[in-house]
């Protein structure tokens, strides 16, 4: 979701770099400095893409083909987010993202090896729940001299030393890792339940401009090993993980400013995605959309007015001085859920070329009368920019 946003910015200021950046902000996190970011709405909305491949109607997803890249779109992004923890029940939240981008759908002309019209950006982030610390970085590259890319056929991406690539060559088990300074991840994801494709048959429409829609699925339990290390010590981790897969030539319509997105696991074995759609005029979005994943697979889709969505507590960034919400009650009386859903540490904002709010969460309630408990992520974007 968050990749729809940022996207136009980053291709205007790609378009120069001819190496790889890397940017990192963890020191200024822990003391709370101000860095100065790039307010995200105004640059996707509006946006032309009459050069390049158009989300206009169903399509027959093959996989793994489609975990490749999809190069006549302007944009894609590959995100993995979860929740481990190690043997003594210390829990660690993980999120590992790339992005492709494209600023013109012509491949450039030439022989030398730094053309291209392909740019990534990658982020990455560790949160510590025992120590209330949340580590983030970056890093942009050209698609260019193997500094970053992705195959066509299958997953495997990299931007540098990061990188997620299907062990096998082609399917699951996936291997995602990423190594900055002290903290780094190593570890290997199950496919876990069937593929959930969103939207009618994975086209997830946006608003009401033609062609303003991606094609859009999830893996939403998928059962995760490996280590996470931060300042020179290893935890061997279990947990599970969810995977996000999107591409699109779309932009957002003048009137949605951002949106909240849900992604939580529960302990009865339904995982619940719903993204919200804030609109300026605090009118609700019909193109918001939510999905509920049975224990089987199965999947029953939620329009925008079957879930409630009440904040009941804020949080003010002292870096940023953007509130964002903090704790929220979510509702679908229509299957019987009533969840509460808290950070597991509150300041989970990134604040490096790109401002939004992304972390790990906990979730307790009850379904059908029976109690539950959970995990999952949350994402707040265009907080700040109303």
């Amino acid at each position: 979701m968050f990749a729809k946003r940022l996207m136009q910015l980053f291709i205007l200021s790609a378009a120069g770099l001819a190496v790889m950046l890397i940017v990192t902000n963890t020191e200024e996190q822990a003391k709370g400095t101000h860095t100065d970011t790039f307010a995200i709405i105004d640059f996707l909305q509006g946006s032309d893409a009459q050069d390049f491949a158009r989300v206009t109607g169903a399509r027959e997803f093959r996989f793994p083909a489609d975990h490749g890249s999809h190069d006549a779109y302007r944009s894609e992004w590959w995100y993995f987010t979860g929740n481990n923890e190690d043997a003594f029940g210390r829990q660690f939240g993980y999120q590992l993202t790339f992005f492709r981008f494209s600023p013109t759908a012509q491949t450039e002309s030439g022989q030398s090896r730094w053309r291209s019209n392909q740019f990534y950006m990658a982020h990455f982030a560790v949160t510590d729940v025992e120590e209330k610390r949340f580590y983030t970085f970056e890093r942009f590259s050209r698609a260019a001299v193997g500094l970053a890319g992705a195959n066509s056929d299958g997953l495997h991406i990299w931007l540098d030393d990061w990188s997620a690539t299907a062990e096998s060559g082609i399917g699951f088990p996936l291997r995602i890792q990423a190594t900055e300074g002290q903290i780094a991840i190593e570890l290997t994801l199950q496919q876990g339940k069937p593929v959930v494709l969103h939207g009618d048959n994975g086209v997830s429409i946006k608003n009401s401009e033609p062609g303003n829609a991606s094609y859009y699925y999830s893996y939403t339990r998928m059962p995760t090993e490996g280590t996470i290390s931060i300042d020179g010590n290893t935890y061997k981790v279990t947990g599970n993980s969810w995977m996000d897969r999107e591409w699109s030539s779309s932009a957002l319509g003048r009137d949605q400013i951002g949106w909240d997105w849900f992604a939580l696991q529960l302990s009865n074995n339904h995982e619940l995605m719903f993204y919200r759609f804030r609109r300026i005029d605090d009118v609700p979005d019909r193109f918001s959309y939510g999905a509920l994943i049975l224990p089987d697979g199965q999947v029953r889709t939620l329009s925008y007015d079957m879930v409630e969505l009440d904040v009941k507590r804020h949080w003010l960034s002292q870096r940023s001085r953007v509130t964002y919400p903090a704790e929220w009650r979510l509702r679908v009386p229509a299957y019987g859920l009533d969840l509460h859903v808290r950070p597991v540490v509150t300041d989970q904002e990134f604040s490096l070329s790109f401002r939004y709010w992304e972390g790990a969460v906990d979730v307790q309630g009850t379904h059908d009368g029976n109690d539950i408990v959970g995990r999952g992520y949350v994402e707040l974007t265009g907080y700040g920019e109303k």
